[in-house]
């Protein structure tokens, strides 16, 4: 059974989100006062409204009572967001995530119901300065505020040793979880494999600690 999502607010996070949800065949309902915005995400999804989101009444009778999961999509509009996040709760919608544009808007929104607050500004920007600081971090996944798993490349002068050899766990404070080379990825973690410039890493580590993966 597909999971239905409702996108509350079709500014360019929403658009990005509407987007990538259709692709994936996700049932999805848009939402926003804008006409034109609407109609032209229309064909992508299964439902499109055009309604003012400050309005309660408006809110309650776009179709909500058997969605999954409300993405509050506005990150300016702290009036619209609340009014949203509100609503969806009271019809009993299970999860309600919150786009907020700065921690105050995301402390407010958590408050009034919302169960998970998003940053997506804070979050790109985060992940591209780690890529920029860093030819050797190739992807970044954060698990939490205190631990990330990443893939990288062997530092240079990890070429040619072994994993037993490197001690990573105690020298750097990573834990190796799995080796990639040439598109397969590995569980099995032999201590003796020698690292080589076709060798890839998947680590879990703090994000403090990432310093010591680059070069």
């Amino acid at each position: 059974m597909r999971k239905s999502i409702a996108i509350l607010g079709m500014g360019r996070f929403g658009q990005f989100l509407t987007k990538e949800l259709s692709e994936k065949n996700a049932d999805v309902l848009i939402a926003d006062s804008d006409s034109r915005i609407i109609n032209q995400y229309a064909p992508l999804v299964s439902n499109a409204v055009i309604v003012d989101l400050t309005d309660p009444d408006a809110i309650r009778n776009i179709g909500l009572s058997n969605i999954d999961v409300a993405v509050v999509a506005m990150g300016s509009s702290i009036e619209a967001s609340i009014m949203c996040v509100m609503v969806a709760k009271e019809l009993g919608i299970p999860h309600v995530i919150a786009k907020a544009a700065s921690e105050r808007m995301g402390d407010i929104l958590k408050r009034v119901g919302a169960d998970e607050i998003i940053y997506p500004e804070k979050e790109s920007a985060t992940q591209t300065a780690r890529k920029l600081m860093s030819q050797n971090l190739l992807e970044y996944y954060p698990l939490g505020d205190n631990l990330c798993l990443v893939n990288i490349v062997p530092r240079t002068e990890w070429l040619g040793k072994t994993l037993r050899e490197l001690r990573l766990r105690n020298r750097y404070h990573i834990n190796v979880v799995a080796i990639r080379k040439r598109g397969d990825t590995n569980a099995r973690i032999d201590p003796e494999l020698m690292l080589t410039p076709e060798t890839e890493l998947i680590v879990i580590a703090e994000p403090k600690d990432l310093s010591h993966l680059t070069d």
